[in-house]
């Protein structure tokens, strides 16, 4: 086998191989370090012998009529050789056994690395976290639950989170005792300190946590406000 026949070989192999693990004609022309338009010829192509026509084929050899046997064995996991030579000569192979070894060489260096989605970034994973889990894709949720499969200090966090915009959507401020001792039994120092700064204002967090009320009216006049202004007025000072 030429350099070249084993280079467009190795290539076929790696291109489908990568193909059939959903990677799209960009991704594998980047991973491959080859041009776009060879990707896609070598992605039309079903076998490496549709690339090789019209190139000058190498000469007849003895293992020809045998090539089949070596690719059938070598998909079923005999890489040996030495084993496959005297399987050859078996079924009435003469030739050497280096023609054999020569022929699964390119196999053998073929290093094909699985390039798999790029991991979620901190503001993905946070904004999963931090959605309704009832509004988010299934896409989305599945690759939740696998990140926080991983990780046990995510997993607590995000449960913690979860418990936290409960008792604020649902007003349920007498439950946040229980909230702040499970968070302290977590090694979560992020959230330590939240909970920290809520219990210096408990009064007021409780009243927010469990009353409709808000502090909005003292923080200036909105556009829609219709509340009359009732405060004193200073009188104007005599002529």
């Amino acid at each position: 086998m030429s350099p070249i026949e084993a280079r467009i070989r190795e290539r076929h192999t790696a291109v489908h191989a990568l193909l059939a693990q959903g990677h799209g004609i960009r991704e594998i022309a980047r991973e491959q370090h080859i041009g776009g338009n060879t990707v896609r010829r070598t992605a039309r192509a079903e076998t490496p012998e549709q690339l090789l026509a019209g190139r000058r084929q190498p000469r007849p050899s003895q293992l020809d009529p045998y090539k089949a046997h070596l690719d059938k064995r070598w998909s079923e996991g005999c890489t040996n050789a030495i084993d496959l030579h005297t399987e050859l000569q078996e079924l009435g192979y003469r030739g050497h056994y280096q023609t054999i070894s020569d022929y699964l060489r390119p196999r053998r260096r073929q290093r094909i690395r699985v390039v798999g989605p790029a991991p979620p970034g901190v503001r993905q994973i946070t904004g999963w976290m931090m959605h309704r889990p009832d509004r988010l894709r299934d896409q989305d949720r599945q690759r939740l639950t696998e990140v926080l499969a991983r990780s046990p200090e995510l997993d607590a966090t995000s449960r913690l989170v979860r418990g936290f915009a409960e008792i604020l959507t649902t007003r349920s401020g007498q439950h946040l005792k229980d909230w702040i001792a499970a968070v302290h039994a977590e090694d979560l120092p992020g959230l330590h300190s939240f909970s920290t700064g809520l219990e210096k204002d408990w009064d007021a967090v409780i009243q927010g946590l469990t009353s409709h009320w808000n502090s909005g009216p003292v923080e200036g006049p909105h556009q829609d406000d219709q509340t009359p202004d009732v405060r004193p007025r200073q009188a104007p000072a005599p002529p």
